[in-house]
């Protein structure tokens, strides 16, 4: 599917005369710095269609007369096309703001076609100054990128630096999602992460306790997580238990992709009442995993205790992280809690972008 980036002008690409608002004279005529380079990178380097969306107060009228425009707006595209940026639709909607017409942003009446389903608006963003431009992403389905000196509620990127946007837009190209089915004899297991989601979750492995516990890692590092095992607990919980981790690393490793612009290191120490618990992670390519934590009883919530340090094991091994773990205290409950609350925000941590680096972190240039 196609994927667009709805652009507005003044504000946007041209700055936008403060006295009156139109762009009618050349010295009214100048570029937002850097959106022109960024532009030309997006356009060459990126997978988006470029569609000029705007709102020209009253062109065509006596406060507005078309030669007033063009000029500039011819001018204006043909600077952008000496530096190989074109524009696949241009929009523009002609209307006063007090006449509450559907074409005009944030309404979406001049821009049905791109709600046929021949585009992915999921993956599209609207890049504009003001809220209306916000507004406009939420009624067509994209995201928003707002450009301004203040964060806006609803936005994916609040910025006033087309360096920034352009970097941000680089990110996007391989979401960081994965999809896992794991089928044998023993167990059926489905694991979905979104690594740049929100917390959501959905998780089902027919053990209570550990269900529980893999929701604080949804929770706590802030990841979109899926898990849904059918297991053989009638035989016990080793098989479902250990293939859970071995499936949900498996994700880990598909979704982080080449690891680009990534933290790669999380270390974490989280207090739980009188427990505990030391976690540090390296996404590093190489599994290994050091376990300091000993249990008093045989199981916690119905999940045997030996089962914790075979997940964590199972999970570095498919997730080719160095993980470990120390913990101490009295509770048996809260040290395994704990436990997983710092894995959890170790990895939030690791999988940290830096939107201005995008090189792998590693002089071995591979991880």
């Amino acid at each position: 599917m196609k994927k667009a980036l709805f652009i507005d002008r003044d504000g946007t690409i041209l700055e936008e005369p403060k006295t009156d608002y139109q762009v009618d004279s050349f010295e009214k005529f100048a570029f937002i710095p850097k959106s022109i380079s960024n532009l030309a990178k997006i356009y060459s380097e990126l997978d988006y269609e470029f569609v000029m969306v705007t709102n020209q107060d009253g062109l065509g009228t006596d406060s507005y007369p078309e030669g007033s425009f063009w000029p500039y707006q011819n001018k204006m595209l043909e600077i952008l096309e000496t530096e190989g940026i074109k524009f696949d639709d241009i929009l523009i909607d002609r209307s006063f703001e007090h006449e509450g017409l559907e074409t005009r942003k944030p309404g979406i009446g001049m821009m049905k076609r791109y709600l046929s389903g021949e585009y992915d608006l999921e993956n599209s963003f609207v890049i504009g100054d003001r809220l209306t431009d916000v507004k406009l992403a939420q009624n067509l389905g994209a995201k928003a990128i707002f450009i301004g000196e203040s964060k806006a509620d609803g936005a994916a990127l609040s910025t006033n630096n087309w360096d920034e946007i352009y970097t941000f837009l680089k990110h996007q190209r391989t979401g960081r999602t994965a999809r896992v089915r794991r089928s044998t004899s023993e167990t059926d297991i489905l694991v979905e992460v979104n690594l740049d989601g929100s917390g959501k979750m959905r998780i089902s492995t027919g053990i209570g306790f550990f269900d529980h516990m893999l929701e604080q890692i949804g929770k706590h590092a802030k990841i979109d997580l899926q898990i849904e095992v059918k297991g053989d607990l009638h035989i016990d919980e080793h098989h479902t238990i250990e293939d859970t981790g071995l499936a949900l690393g498996e994700a880990f490793l598909q979704a982080l992709g080449d690891k680009r612009g990534i933290s790669r290191y999380g270390f974490f120490i989280l207090p739980m009442d009188e427990a505990l618990a030391q976690v540090a992670i390296d996404f590093s390519g190489r599994p290994w995993a050091v376990w300091n934590a000993e249990f008093k009883r045989e199981k916690v919530g119905g999940m045997p205790t030996e089962m914790f340090f075979h997940f964590f094991k199972s999970f570095s091994d498919t997730a080719k992280a160095n993980l470990n773990i120390k913990v101490e205290g009295d509770n048996e409950h809260h040290k395994i809690e704990a436990i997983f609350k710092g894995f959890a925000r170790a990895i939030r941590v690791a999988i940290e972008r830096d939107l201005n680096d995008n090189n792998i972190p590693s002089t071995k240039g591979i991880l």
